[in-house]
């Protein structure tokens, strides 16, 4: 092509999606857990870049709350090119400066869409990405209400067991959102008694201890059990420099941190202030894979490791270009689930509990730009809004 793609139109489609034996723990801002019998929604948005050459970039985004963020960036973008991906990102910083600017990310990965489309080639191709088989850690769901499921320290030894059979290389325990100290120790050991040194294991409370006592005491189970990390323990939201950094004073297992702070400025800072080991990094949140991969070149500079937030194409892209990354975090996964999401791709994409091959890794999609193709027509039925942009 000769001629370079600019933006005529954004469509944004917000969607409710139903999950069947799936219970939603908002009074504690949690994560998903199996309840048999419930029935609970998800809300992701559609983006999709119309070009006047054709060319329509897409991306479902998870991250519903982006949508005002969006709707105020997307007016900049028409007449942009659609190719000038760091020129949209360095204004869109700009533009929503007084906001956490997330809704940079969705955006960029959607234009990361366009670009490998017009030059017919797999995003981590574009980024020089050097392998294709990604590494798993099962990251669980949280832990369960009712009996049968993620109910006890023993079923996660049990579910820990059966991921280590089916091949994972690391198992990352979610917990109660209701602390119960004892309980989430002896989960720790449990889990490091059954699978320890046989695969690599995380915790990650999802921010919901109340001490530093509490955050320490755990944080010594961890180091009994020789865990891989410790992530965002503790209630600040996993923002507070001074006591991640006084937390990692009194622990030998390595701290992951980052997920709650945003773009690469934030993130650099977390590290010099020596706040965390391991960088934490998402495509929708930190400024598309424009901004990952910022964020990943400087850890790397920093001689530290980039571990990408949940899976997803975007992802598997980023780290299939990114050398400091050791795991792929599929999940939520579950034994009683087939999956936690809502499939709405037509093209085979998966990120399920089964989606690993034999040794344990993900491949990277192999389609032009993201290399996945959503099924609209399915999602037609559980459209809530549509907004045009032009």
């Amino acid at each position: 092509m000769n001629n370079v793609p600019v933006i005529k139109k954004i469509k944004l489609t917000r969607f409710r999606l139903p999950l069947n034996d799936i219970g939603y723990d908002v009074s504690f801002g949690q994560g998903v857990f199996y309840e048999p019998g419930s029935l609970t929604y998800t809300s992701p948005l559609s983006i999709q870049i119309f070009t006047d050459e054709g060319i329509t970039g897409e991306y479902i985004t998870g991250t519903p709350s982006v949508l005002e963020q969006i709707q105020i960036l997307g007016p900049f973008l028409i007449g942009k090119n659609a190719l000038e991906r760091e020129y949209i990102y360095n204004n869109a910083k700009s533009i929503l400066r007084k906001h956490d600017r997330m809704g940079i990310g969705p955006i960029d990965v959607t234009l990361w869409d366009i670009a490998g489309k017009y030059f017919n080639a797999p995003i981590y191709q574009l980024l020089g990405g050097y392998r294709k088989k990604l590494p798993c850690y099962a990251s669980t769901a949280h832990g369960d209400r009712t009996k049968g499921g993620l109910d006890s320290p023993e079923a996660y030894g049990d579910f820990a067991e059966q991921c280590l059979e089916l091949g994972y290389k690391g198992f990352k325990i979610h917990s109660w959102a209701q602390v119960d100290l004892n309980k989430e120790i002896k989960t720790v050991h449990e889990v490091g008694r059954r699978v320890g040194g046989k695969m690599a294991l995380m915790t990650d409370p999802c921010c919901v201890y109340d001490t530093f006592a509490d955050a320490l005491a755990v944080g010594r189970a961890c180091d009994e059990e020789n865990f891989f990390w410790y992530e965002d323990p503790m209630r600040d939201g996993g923002v507070s420099h001074y006591f991640h950094r006084q937390l990692r004073k009194m622990l030998k297992t390595p701290l992951l941190q980052g997920e709650h702070v945003h773009l690469v400025e934030a993130h650099s800072d977390m590290a010099a202030a020596e706040a965390t080991d391991f960088w934490r990094a998402d495509p929708d949140y930190d400024g598309g894979i424009t901004g990952v991969m910022k964020i990943a070149h400087a850890a790397e500079g920093y001689g530290m490791d980039l571990e990408l937030h949940v899976g997803g194409p975007a992802q598997r892209h980023c780290m299939a270009a990114i050398r400091n990354s050791n795991f792929y975090e599929l999940g939520l996964v579950h034994p009683k689930l087939e999956s936690t999401r809502f499939n709405y791709f037509k093209c085979g994409y998966q990120d399920n509990l089964t989606s690993i091959d034999k040794d344990g890794c993900v491949t990277v999609p192999e389609g032009p730009g993201l290399g996945v193709e959503y099924d609209f027509e399915l999602l037609k039925k559980y459209k809530v809004e549509e907004i045009i942009i032009k």
